[in-house]
């Protein structure tokens, strides 16, 4: 979804021609999965950072086009809402210190970007959802002009054929319909891509779906949305519902929600997913590739394009340069608080991950993949304050359990998955010793933000207690320092 693709009407050949170009690549890729050297290059990480722009009172500023211009940087691209920006980080070894070579180039660009905006009188705030944003924000006239924006909120919108119902519980539950899929736009991510060993891919990724509600509770930074207090990651519930083109109504069988968490453990190989999004879900983007790969490898234009129009929560991703590669898209960790918060997030998902890898399989037979989905939304929405199914004293028998104490016996895991991967024991220490800062003051961003939102509303009225949220958000982001450590206005 990253080229700039123009609207148009497509018709039933379109689709049609374009189905088949799936079927031929699904099978040119399990061909390139099965040669020697595919994957044969150097294990990297990379990273992508979605930030809000607000103006002094912490309201949206529609400004990332204005920013873009004088940045005059490639590595800054923008989002489908004109106050949301994204900057892509440069790929890194995995080896040595990764997470610190990535937190100090999101300093680096940062700091130049803050430069910028600080003329214009704008701030740059990495939060999952900006606090005082409003209803009003979020429909087309706050859309960015490109077409990918328009084509994809159109095409959707005319799958759905009415506005996209959002309903979330929560202290405040909300219920809100919309006219196109701006609501998506409120949610901004800190998604993190880690290059895997294709013999490891399997193990890897089912070990990251298992894990997944642990990075979810741990690193919660998304209470708040329209002023109310949802979930403590409202993002999981407001993308998959801002996105879902389904009518719950109808009886008969539909096609499952374009955001999810998946539909099982991976069996023998990443192809798998591949095949099961292109048996799922029709096309949404007919679009005909014509760019030829500089490689020997085909770059399968048509079938990366498909699964750009899925948002799982985990992603693979096919690479076709050099020798070939996959990767996985790590997509549920929100962004901010701060930039040690975030990489802190990355390593002790990618640690989980690596460190569960050679022994996942034995948890998965006791652990039906719907126990783990279930686990996720129930993070999503308690964070640290979750219940979950989870074999924690008895390896046969998952039990319900506090999700704190699934998280305290599994961070030696991580530790243990990134000594594997050969991270600096100082790297692990640092940004391990956050998560454990976190898990001891019960302290996230989304329970930092709720008590402090609470804190203002005893003196002020809900727009202007979101207001002064947001502004001393922005005060602590800019010290750099973990979320854990930020001054507790409401003690």
């Amino acid at each position: 979804m990253g080229k700039d693709i123009s609207y148009r009407e497509y018709n039933s050949a379109d689709y049609k021609q374009f189905q088949h170009h799936l079927y031929q690549q699904l099978e040119l890729l399990k061909e390139i999965l099965e040669r020697p050297n595919f994957g044969d290059e150097p294990l990297q990480l990379g990273a992508e950072l979605e930030m809000y722009l607000v103006d002094e009172h912490g309201q949206v500023s529609l400004s990332n086009q204005l920013l873009l211009d004088e940045l005059n940087d490639p590595q800054y691209q923008p989002e489908l809402n004109k106050y949301n920006l994204e900057l892509n980080l440069s790929a890194t070894p995995q080896t040595g210190k990764p997470f610190s070579r990535l937190r100090n180039e999101i300093i680096a660009k940062t700091a130049i970007l803050e430069k910028i905006a600080k003329a214009h009188n704008i701030n740059i705030i990495p939060v999952g959802i900006l606090p005082t944003l409003k209803a009003k924000n979020l429909n087309t006239k706050h859309m960015t002009d490109l077409g990918r924006f328009h084509c994809l909120s159109k095409h959707l919108h005319l799958q759905r054929g009415e506005d996209f119902q959002v309903n979330i519980n929560g202290k405040e539950p909300i219920s809100i319909s919309f006219k196109d899929i701006c609501a998506e736009g409120a949610n901004t991510s800190f998604q993190v891509h880690m290059m895997t060993e294709k013999h490891r891919f399997t193990d890897v990724f089912n070990a990251a779906q298992l894990t997944l509600p642990l990075i979810t509770a741990i690193g919660a930074n998304s209470p708040i949305f329209l002023g109310q207090q949802l979930w403590d990651e409202t993002r999981i519930a407001l993308f998959k519902q801002s996105l879902d083109i389904r009518h719950r109504e109808q009886s008969q069988w539909q096609q499952p929600t374009r955001v999810n968490f998946g539909f099982g453990w991976i069996r023998k190989s990443v192809w798998e997913l591949f095949a099961e999004a292109v048996a799922l879900y029709p096309p949404l983007l007919p679009v005909q590739m014509k760019e030829k790969s500089n490689s020997e490898l085909p770059n399968l234009s048509e079938l990366c394009l498909h699964m750009g129009t899925l948002w799982p929560w985990h992603r693979p991703v096919y690479d076709h340069h050099n020798n070939g590669h996959m990767r996985i898209e790590f997509r549920a960790i929100p962004a901010g608080p701060t930039s040690i918060d975030m990489l802190a997030n990355a390593a002790f998902a990618i640690g989980l991950a690596n460190g569960l890898g050679d022994t996942v399989e034995d948890i998965l037979a006791f652990m039906p993949f719907r126990f783990a989905e279930y686990n996720f939304y129930r993070a999503a929405q308690y964070g640290l304050d979750a219940k979950v199914l989870w074999p924690l004293h008895n390896k046969h028998h998952p039990e319900e359990v506090a999700i704190t104490e699934v998280i305290t016996q599994l961070i030696p895991t991580a530790e243990q998955g990134l000594r594997q991967m050969g991270i600096d024991e100082d790297e692990i220490s640092l940004f391990m010793n956050v998560i454990k800062q976190r898990l001891e003051t019960k302290v996230t961003g989304a329970v930092w933000q709720k008590q402090t939102l609470t804190f203002f509303e005893q003196h002020l009225d809900k727009d202007n207690a979101c207001e002064q949220l947001v502004l001393e958000y922005i005060k602590n982001c800019r010290s750099g320092l973990p979320v854990a450590t930020w001054k507790k206005l409401w003690v």
